[in-house]
This record gives C-alpha cells, structure tokens and sequence, in this order.
C-alpha cells in the first residue's frame, strides 16, 4: 500500500446523499427476534427487513392506532 496517495482530481460521491445513515435505537429482545426469524424464512439480513417495514410505514404514512396510557407509579 501506498505511503502517500494524490486526490487533487478526485470528485464527491454522487451517490452520498442516497446512503443510509446509522443510528442507534432500543428494541425489545422479542421484537428483535421477530423479525430475525421473519428474515431468515424470506432469506435477507433482519436490518435491511426492518428497514423496508419502516420505509413502508413512512412512504405510506401509516400511523400506529392505539391507546397506551404510561405507568402510574
């Protein structure tokens, strides 16, 4: 490998805007094992299947219904 490499010519990535972005976020252990599972019958990584349901969910503009009302403690 190279000590030193010339990139005076190089060009942005026009494709970096289309990039995921990583970000961290808390799911339950059976949450994460549901879509594990779901992933390995169809045969596709469980973060690229999680992915395309939130994708859907946003494209589509779904909206959770439910009522939850938080602990009174």
């Amino acid at each position: 490998m190279k000590n030193n490499y010339d990139f005076s010519n190089s060009q942005p990535n026009p494709y970096a805007n289309r990039l995921k972005k990583q970000v961290t976020i808390r799911l339950e252990k059976g949450t994460i094992q549901y879509f594990k599972e779901l992933a390995e019958e169809i045969g596709i990584p469980y973060q690229t299947l999680i992915n395309l349901y939130l994708r859907d969910c946003a494209q589509n503009k779904r909206k959770l219904v439910m009522n939850w009302e938080p602990d009174s403690d």
